[in-house]
């Protein structure tokens, strides 16, 4: 076991783990941060995406050693808290008006990756689109309503006002 410093979310925080545990289980089991998933295991679905210095990284892959000194920000972590209330990512808008969930399982890691990409690149083709949001399974099967809902947010991000892009 270390003691180890971590930025979540824009605040310091201390964690005592062994630091090759995967940064999934420190976020889900010791900061209660639940809303990145465990899905898989293996990198393989994209439940558990969260940003890594804006980079959108599957958590149960990364050990918790290897994410010191990064930024990590994780679904509850999107909002923007300059105000009161906070204020929803346009991903997050983007989701609730297309209504994209079913289960909404995967839907943390899905809007994760949606945000990293439209952070990198404003004007994402169709292409980008989907090459970037191909390593996230939707056991739903709710893609046309994921690209529909990354489109959407293209278009709220990009709006005067909106907030921006993180």
């Amino acid at each position: 076991m270390a003691r180890l410093s971590l930025s979540v979310n824009g605040r310091s925080v201390q964690v005592d783990v062994d630091p090759e545990t995967p940064l999934l289980w420190v976020l889900r089991d010791h900061l209660d941060l639940v809303g990145t998933k465990f899905g898989c295991g293996g990198g393989f679905c994209g439940a558990c995406t969260v940003h890594l210095d804006g980079v959108a990284a599957k958590s149960c892959r990364v050990t918790v050693d290897k994410a010191r000194g990064r930024h990590i920000v994780t679904i509850e972590g999107l909002s923007t808290t300059r105000g009161t209330p906070p204020v929803p990512h346009p991903v997050q808008r983007a989701w609730a008006e297309i209504d994209v969930p079913q289960c909404g399982y995967c839907q943390a890691g899905q809007m994760m990756t949606a945000a990293a990409l439209i952070a990198r690149t404003a004007r994402p083709t169709d292409d980008e689109i989907a090459e970037a949001m191909n390593g996230n399974l939707c056991r739903c099967g709710t893609y046309v309503r994921i690209r529909q809902a990354v489109r959407r947010a293209v278009e709220l991000a990009a709006a005067p006002g909106s907030g921006g892009r993180r």
